[in-house]
C-alpha cells in the first residue's frame, strides 16, 4: 500500500528545530512521506535567528509545480510566509493543484511578542490562504493579530475569536493554549460541529522550539492518512505533548532546544 504524501510550504531552519526541518521530521514520525517547498532560508540555531534570505515568488511557484505535477499530494502544511507575492504564489498554486487538505499555521508573532509579518501580508493571509484551509492553527497571540485585537484573556474571549476566525472561510480553527497559564494547556477546536476543548498537562521545559510547526505538520499527516479532522487533531496533540515531555532527553544547542520528534522510536 502506498504511503501518503504530505508537503510542507515553509521556511528552512538551519538549526533543524523548526520550519521545514521540523515539518519533515513530523511527517516521518507520523507515518507519511514528506516533500517540501521552501519559502525562505534562515541562518539560525537554538539561540536565535541571525539572517533571513527570502526565496523569490517565481521560484516558490516552480517548486510547487515540480512537486505537485509528480507526487500524489494528500495534504499540505503551510508555515511562515512573510512576503505578499509568495502568499499570492502559494494561493495560486493551491487553486491550480487542489490538494485535498490544507493546514495553515499562521506564524505571525515571535516568542518575544514581535510581529514577524506586516499588515499587507496579514491581509493576504486572511483573504487568499485562510479561505483555502481545512484548518488554521494560530496560537493566542496569532489569533489576536489575525483579528487586529488584543490577546484573549479568558475562555469567553477565546471562543469569540475562534468563531470570528472561522467566519473568514476556513473549515476549522485550532487556537493553541501554550501561551496561557496554569497546570493545564488547553487548545480549542472550532468548526461547524461546535467547540471542542483539548486539554493536556502543561510541561515545564525550555526545549519547545518548533512546537507549533510540528503540531500543524502532525495534523496534516493524520489528515493525509484519511482520519477525520477531530481525530487527526487529537492524535497530533497527543503526539506533540509526548514530544515535548521527551525534549529534555535531547541535548541540542545552548538555547531553546527542539522537541523530540522521534521519542517513540527510542
Amino acid at each position: 500500500m502506498a504511503i501518503p504524501i504530505a508537503v510542507t510550504i515553509a521556511g528552512s531552519d538551519s538549526g533543524g528545530g523548526a520550519g521545514i526541518q521540523a515539518d519533515l521530521k513530523s511527517f516521518s514520525a507520523n507515518g507519511v512521506y514528506g516533500a517540501s517547498v521552501i519559502t525562505a532560508l534562515t541562518a539560525q540555531n537554538t539561540l536565535g535567528v541571525s539572517g533571513i534570505h527570502p526565496v523569490p515568488a517565481d521560484f516558490v511557484t516552480a517548486q510547487i509545480d515540480a512537486v505537485f505535477s509528480d507526487l500524489a499530494v494528500a495534504a499540505v502544511k503551510i508555515g511562515m510566509v512573510a512576503q505578499r507575492p509568495v502568499i499570492e504564489a502559494i494561493a495560486d498554486g493551491l487553486a491550480r493543484w487542489s490538494p485535498p487538505y490544507v493546514v495553515l499555521d499562521p506564524v505571525m508573532v515571535a516568542t518575544s511578542g514581535d510581529r514577524l509579518i506586516d499588515d499587507d501580508c496579514v491581509d493576504a493571509l486572511r483573504t487568499r490562504l485562510i479561505p483555502r484551509a481545512r484548518i488554521i492553527t494560530p496560537n493566542l497571540p496569532e489569533a489576536a493579530a489575525l483579528l487586529d485585537e488584543e490577546m484573549a484573556a479568558d475562555q469567553a474571549a477565546i471562543e469569540r475569536q475562534g468563531n470570528e476566525l472561522l467566519a473568514l472561510g476556513c473549515d476549522a480553527v485550532l487556537i493553541k493554549g501554550g501561551h496561557g497559564e496554569g497546570p493545564t494547556s488547553t487548545d480549542y477546536l472550532f468548526s461547524a460541529a461546535g467547540t471542542l476543548a483539548l486539554m493536556a498537562p502543561r510541561i515545564t521545559t525550555r526545549n519547545t522550539h518548533g512546537t507549533g510547526c510540528s503540531l500543524s505538520s502532525a495534523i496534516a499527516s493524520h489528515l493525509a492518512r484519511g482520519e477525520d479532522l477531530d481525530v487527526a487533531v487529537g492524535h497530533a496533540k497527543a503526539w506533540v505533548s509526548e514530544a515535548i515531555a521527551a525534549a529534555d532527553r535531547l541535548d541540542i544547542g545552548k538555547g531553546h532546544g527542539p522537541i523530540h520528534h522521534f521519542h517513540a522510536f527510542e
